[in-house]
C-alpha cells in the first residue's frame, strides 16, 4: 500500500464534521459542533478537529475528540466532587440520550455530551502557575501578564510565586483570542450584568485542586482555561474542563525551567508549527500524519496518568 493510501486511510478514520439528521446544529467551534435538543439542553460532540494559533488545521486527528470528552467528563465529577462547583453535563453515556441522538450513537459514542444551556459569560477563565506561552511573551516585553506584574529575571517556564487569573476574551471562529487585564474584564463583564469576582474566584479554586490531583500522579498543571455560565443564577462550569487542548501538562520528572518542556498537550502541534514557519494569520494547514499520531500519543498518556484508565476509542 501505497503511503499516500495509509495517510487517507488514516485520517478517513477521523470525525472531522458532523451532520446529524434529525438535529438542528446551532454552532460550530474549532473543535465542538452544538445541535439543539430542547428549549433547556444541547448536544456537544466533539469532532477531531484540532486547532493551533486560533486556526483549524485541514486533517483530523482520528480519536482526539473522544479523549477531549472522556477527560472533561472525569474533570466535570472530579471538580463537583472536591469543590462544589456544579457542571453543564448531564451525562455523556449516549444510550441515556433521547432517540433522536441514540440513532447516532456509531458517530457519536465517547464523543458528546447531553448538556444543560447556559447563559456563557463572553470571557475564558485563563489561570497560570507557570509563565509560559503568550504570557511568556508578554511579560518579555513588559514584565507584566494581563496587568500582574511579575518579578525580575524571570526564566520561561518558570513556576509562578503564586497562581494568577489572566483573561481573554472569546473569539469567534476563525479570530484570535486576545489577552485583557482583570480590570477590563471586570468592565466588560459588569455592563452585562455578570459577576467577574465569582468567574476569577471559582476559576482558581478549581485550578488549585486540579493542581493538588495532577501533582499527586507526577504531572505539573502549568495553566488552563474555563469557560463559565449561568443557569437560575448559579455559575456553572461548561465547555472543557482541563483537557489537554486547552491545558499544559508536563512530565514533573522532565521539567527543567529556562527552557521549552517535553509536554503531554496542544503544545506539542504548536511546536510543529512553529518549527515550519507557519503563517499564524493564514489559514489552517494539513498536518502530517506522524504529528497527528504523536499528538494522539501525548494525549492518550496524560488521560491515562489522570484518570488511571485507558480512554475509550
Amino acid at each position: 500500500m501505497s503511503d499516500q493510501k495509509k495517510d487517507e486511510e488514516y485520517f478517513a478514520q477521523g470525525v472531522y464534521e458532523t451532520n446529524l439528521e434529525g438535529l438542528k446544529r446551532t454552532y460550530k467551534g474549532k473543535v465542538r459542533d452544538v445541535y439543539e435538543v430542547d428549549e433547556k439542553t444541547s448536544l456537544f460532540v466533539v469532532t477531531d478537529r484540532i486547532s493551533s494559533y486560533d486556526r483549524v488545521m485541514k486533517v483530523p486527528v482520528p480519536g482526539k475528540g473522544k479523549i477531549l470528552n472522556q477527560i472533561s467528563e472525569f474533570w466535570f465529577k472530579y471538580l463537583e466532587e472536591k469543590c462544589g462547583i456544579k457542571h453543564h453535563m448531564i451525562t455523556a453515556d449516549v444510550e441515556k440520550m433521547p432517540d433522536k441522538i441514540k440513532k447516532h450513537a456509531k458517530v457519536l459514542k465517547g464523543r458528546c455530551m447531553l448538556v444543560r444551556k447556559l447563559k456563557m459569560i463572553p470571557v475564558e477563565a485563563v489561570c497560570r502557575a507557570y509563565i509560559v506561552g503568550g504570557g511568556w511573551k508578554d511579560y518579555e516585553a513588559t514584565g507584566k501578564v494581563c496587568g500582574h506584574t511579575l518579578r525580575k529575571g524571570m526564566k520561561k517556564c518558570e513556576k509562578l510565586d503564586n497562581i494568577i487569573f489572566t483573561p481573554a476574551t472569546k473569539a469567534d471562529y476563525g479570530d484570535h483570542d486576545e489577552n485583557i487585564t482583570e480590570a477590563e474584564a471586570e468592565e466588560k463583564l459588569k455592563k452585562m450584568g455578570f459577576n467577574f469576582k465569582d468567574l476569577k474566584a471559582t476559576a482558581l479554586k478549581m485550578f488549585a485542586e486540579a493542581i493538588k490531583l495532577a501533582e499527586s500522579k507526577g504531572i505539573i498543571l502549568a495553566d488552563t482555561k474555563f469557560e463559565m455560565g449561568y443557569l437560575d443564577g448559579v455559575l456553572i462550569v461548561g465547555d472543557e474542563a482541563l483537557t489537554p487542548d486547552s491545558s499544559r501538562y508536563w512530565d514533573k520528572t522532565k521539567y527543567t525551567p529556562g527552557q521549552d518542556q517535553d509536554s503531554l498537550d496542544k503544545q506539542y502541534v504548536r511546536d510543529y508549527l512553529t518549527s515550519i514557519n507557519f503563517d499564524r494569520d493564514g489559514g489552517g494547514i494539513a498536518l502530517p500524519k506522524e504529528v497527528c499520531e504523536k499528538t494522539m500519543d501525548k494525549y492518550k498518556s496524560i488521560f491515562k496518568i489522570l484518570t488511571g484508565k485507558d480512554p475509550i476509542l
